[in-house]
């Protein structure tokens, strides 16, 4: 069978995690395969997410690995792919996979922790914000190209409104909030749909003041997804060729421990909730 193309960034998680079991366990490729009545290719092609994997084997594989983490196996086991076409997929070709993948990553996702300085949150913009930040694009995007990423960025907001939607705790600086992306009247407006979010019992702003001065992580946005289990959680990071995901231990527990920091210095939801809405007000009445 040939290889899946392209593999998504879940697929080779998972294919990431098996090897990292196989590894511990002191196990060869070719043991592994012997393990399933296959061959070296195939285990390959598995741990980099050229092939996909059964629920079954993913558990076969697991038990010969000694692993006796239960709640890690059912994740690795969950992962194994849900069947059918994801709505995601009528992108691909027409925009970066990195943003297709993204997508997965959020539509899996367990919570988000996320942080901004200068930006609003992608899921917490509205399409105006959306469409002005696209323009702004080097090299500029062409105009179907931007409505194909509002698109996408609000169709990636559903993780929020459905049956059970993903809690989400955004700390975002005043510089973002003050930012007049499209003019006052799409700031005063997209200020209002953050408050009208942060209502939700789901959903946890809270607003890191000018006032508050140096902060640690001041110079990037971290977008944090919580897996089924703290192993299988990950960063993704906005660069200007793309998103970048990142999941190995050391960096997962970087930036738990920046996202702690952040919140310790960041107003409680209540207070940042009036601090929006006395920004909101400044830009004067509709």
């Amino acid at each position: 069978m040939p290889p899946s193309n392209p593999p998504t960034v879940r697929r080779q998680r998972l294919g990431a995690e098996l090897r990292k079991l196989r590894e511990r366990a002191g196990m060869s490729a070719a043991a592994a395969a012997g393990l399933l009545g296959s061959n070296q290719t195939q285990i390959s092609n598995i741990e980099a997410g050229r092939h996909g994997v059964s629920a079954d084997r993913v558990r076969t594989l697991a038990c010969n690995y000694s692993c006796t983490d239960e709640a890690l196996i059912d994740a690795l086991a969950g992962m194994t792919g849900e069947r059918g076409r994801q709505w995601w997929e009528e992108y691909r070709g027409t925009l970066p996979a990195g943003l297709l993948d993204l997508a997965e990553l959020e539509h899996h996702a367990a919570g988000f922790r996320i942080a901004h300085a200068i930006h609003i949150p992608g899921l917490l913009q509205t399409p105006e914000h959306a469409r002005t930040v696209f323009r702004q694009v080097v090299p500029a995007l062409p105009p179907h190209e931007v409505e194909h990423r509002v698109s996408h960025r609000i169709k990636r907001q559903a993780v929020l409104y459905r049956d059970n939607p993903v809690p989400l705790t955004a700390v975002i600086h005043e510089a973002a909030l003050r930012m007049k992306f499209g003019g006052t009247e799409i700031a005063r407006s997209q200020l209002r749909h953050l408050l009208e979010m942060s209502e939700r019992d789901h959903i946890t702003i809270r607003v890191i003041p000018f006032d508050t001065g140096a902060f640690p992580g001041s110079g990037q946005a971290v977008f944090y997804a919580v897996g089924p289990v703290p192993q299988l959680d990950t960063v993704q990071l906005d660069q200007s060729h793309g998103p970048v995901f990142l999941d190995a231990e050391a960096q997962l527990q970087k930036y738990r421990t920046l996202l702690e920091r952040l919140e310790e210095v960041a107003l409680e939801a209540e207070e940042s909730r009036a601090f929006i809405h006395g920004i909101e007000r400044s830009l004067g009445r509709a």
